[in-house]
C-alpha cells in the first residue's frame, strides 16, 4: 500500500517532467546500468496479456553516421531538389542527443486479437515510463518525429518488419539549461461525466 509521502514524491516527479529539444541535450547520457533501469521501467507498462507489441532500437554513437545518411536519403527521395544546406541540416539531426533510439510498434502483425489502438497505447505507456525514469535520474528527454522516420532508408536501417511502424525517436541526455514550465491543462478542461 503506497503512503502519502510516496504519492507526493510521484506527483512532484510527474508534474516537473518536461521535454527538451535534442539540440539542448548533451553528454553525459545514461550509462548502461541506468539504461537497464530505464528499460526495466518501460517493461512495467500495461501490455495487454503479454502481447508486448513494442520495441526500442538504440542508435549508438558509432552508428550515427548511418542514421545521418538515412535522413539525407529520405529527404532526397521526398525532395530531389533539396539544397545541400537542407541535406546537411537533415544529417546533423542524427548527432544531437547523447542517446537516440527509435520506438517501434507492431500495430498490424501477429494473430493477436488486440486492436491496433490498444497496442499503440501500450507503447505510449512504455515510452512515458522511459521519460519519467530518465527525468528521475536527472536527464532531459523528448520524442521527435518527422517524415524521414516513415521512409525506407530509416525503416531499413532499424530493421522494421512490414507490419511494424515507427512511433518516434526518443532522445535522452543532460539538458544545458532549465526551461520555463509550460502551462498544463486543468482537469476540468478535459474531463467530463456522463449524464
Amino acid at each position: 500500500m503506497l503512503n502519502n509521502q510516496t504519492a507526493e514524491m510521484t506527483t512532484a516527479l510527474i508534474s516537473s517532467r518536461q521535454s527538451y529539444l535534442p539540440k539542448r541535450l548533451f553528454q553525459p547520457g545514461p550509462s548502461s546500468e541506468q539504461l537497464e533501469i530505464i528499460f526495466s521501467m518501460a517493461a512495467t507498462a500495461p501490455d495487454h496479456n503479454l502481447t508486448r507489441p513494442w520495441r526500442f532500437v538504440i542508435c549508438p554513437l558509432e552508428c550515427r553516421g548511418l542514421l545521418a545518411e538515412a535522413f539525407a536519403k529520405s529527404l532526397l527521395e521526398r525532395d530531389p531538389g533539396a539544397t545541400e544546406q537542407q541535406v546537411q541540416d537533415a544529417m546533423v539531426k542524427a548527432h544531437r542527443a547523447p542517446l537516440v533510439m527509435l520506438a517501434i510498434v507492431n500495430a498490424r502483425g501477429t494473430d493477436s486479437e488486440v486492436p491496433p489502438s490498444e497496442r499503440i497505447i501500450s507503447a505510449g505507456c512504455a515510452m512515458q515510463n522511459i521519460f519519467l525514469m530518465a527525468h528521475a535520474m536527472g536527464f532531459g528527454a523528448s520524442p521527435t518525429s518527422g517524415k524521414s522516420m516513415y521512409m525506407n532508408p530509416v525503416r531499413d536501417l532499424f530493421g522494421l518488419q512490414e507490419y511494424e511502424d515507427p512511433l518516434c525517436f526518443i532522445n535522452i541526455g543532460t539538458p544545458d539549461r532549465s526551461t520555463p514550465t509550460k502551462p498544463r491543462m486543468m482537469p476540468s478542461e478535459f474531463v467530463t461525466s456522463l449524464g
